[in-house]
């Protein structure tokens, strides 16, 4: 099943998709896809390798000053303070194979 490049695909044409090609049924996949994603929450702390697309990273944003732009603090400074993000780092061979390598 052929889709267009400005649609992506939902989950239960992922799920069929894959589990066409790998040869179970789509509840199986959806039952992968569900536990992927509980192990993927639990291990997003220690880092959480998709191998071949990329990893979850948590990572400290250090404390800033901010001068406000807009709105009733214009041009006061304001401390915004350290916190921790979520970031998905995309795997170099994932970055070849969509944009193509040099």
């Amino acid at each position: 099943m052929a889709k267009s490049a400005a649609k992506p695909m939902t989950k239960s044409e992922l799920a069929a998709t894959l589990a066409e090609k790998v040869g179970i049924t789509k509840k199986q996949a959806n039952l992968f896809f569900q536990a992927q994603s509980e192990l993927a929450y639990k291990q997003a702390k220690n880092q959480f390798v998709l191998p071949g697309i990329g990893k979850l990273v948590l990572t400290e944003r250090p404390a800033r000053e901010m001068v406000m732009r807009f709105g009733p603090k214009t041009g006061q400074t304001v401390k915004i303070p350290k916190k921790k993000v979520l970031k998905f780092r995309v795997a170099k061979a994932a970055k070849d194979a969509i944009l193509g390598g040099k």
